[in-house]
């Protein structure tokens, strides 16, 4: 197993970490086809009794849909694992007695079924793809400008992520749009907030040095997590660049070619 650098030695340290969150998109699958040996890794994780949560930014479909496209492919989830922004975020909500003005993919439109959007007195971004019209980002900047307190709920603030046909712009380079147009600064739900990686590790009833977090964003999924006090680990797919390695700012616990060769390095020195 290649490990580079004095980073992978890390694993042979890491009898205290009792817990998993692991990103979907380019940890599990890329492109919408699962990594080499990823549905067997998270088979080992299951069997070996280890405690997991699904730590995802993906925002173009429900948690059910996740739950629905994983299981599809061969991975041996339950619904209950899978944390996704848009649930979270419904939850801020209601708790604050925001209205939003809504610019998300039309899939995840039924997580906000129960949610009250008359007369906005908020804006909630999440990654709309085909939806990120002139019209629709101008819509939501007429909403933010004219509010006395403007408040921008982005679900999540990631620059790109990858697809089949090769890297693709995120919802962080709407958000910093809006941001500016508006003076105002987001509120990031999902990763790399803090209460986001929090409420998945407290889920698991462990505490943060007993969770590591693998994913293939090293400053939201690994630097993220490491500034909640999780071990990062960073995977070589997906999203993931040579330049990445060495990064200038977040150094990762540990680098793996793949989810699998993580689990298997876990597991062997657990």
């Amino acid at each position: 197993m290649a490990l580079r650098g004095s980073t992978g030695s890390w694993f042979q340290n890491s009898k205290q970490i009792k817990g998993l969150l692991l990103d979907i998109s380019g940890v599990l699958y890329d492109g919408g086809i699962p990594i080499d040996g990823s549905i067997q890794a998270v088979q080992k994780i299951k069997e070996a009794g280890i405690p997991v949560r699904f730590c995802t930014n993906e925002t173009q479909c429900t948690k059910e849909q996740i739950w629905t496209k994983l299981s599809s492919l061969g991975f041996n989830v339950e619904v209950n694992e899978i944390f996704p922004p848009a649930p979270a975020t419904c939850i801020i909500l209601k708790e604050r007695d925001l209205r939003p003005h809504l610019l998300v993919h039309p899939d995840v439109l039924p997580e906000f079924e129960s949610v009250d959007k008359s007369n906005p007195n908020c804006v909630v971004l999440g990654d709309a793809t085909d939806a990120f019209s002139y019209a629709n980002v101008n819509n939501a900047f007429r909403t933010l400008i004219a509010l006395e307190n403007p408040v921008l709920l982005s679900m999540g603030r990631g620059k790109y992520y990858k697809k089949k046909d090769g890297l693709t712009l995120d919802v962080g380079a709407y958000m910093k749009a809006l941001e500016y147009a508006c003076d105002v600064e987001a509120e990031i739900v999902g990763k790399p907030s803090r209460s986001f990686f929090l409420t998945a590790v407290q889920d698991m009833n462990l505490q943060p040095a007993e969770v590591m977090m693998i994913g293939d964003d090293i400053v939201n999924d690994v630097g993220g997590a490491q500034a909640c006090g999780l071990k990062g680990v960073q995977v070589r797919t997906g999203k993931f660049r040579p330049t990445d390695e060495p990064h200038a700012v977040v150094k990762p616990d540990g680098y793996v070619d793949n989810l699998a060769q993580a689990i298997d390095l876990y597991i062997e020195y657990k």
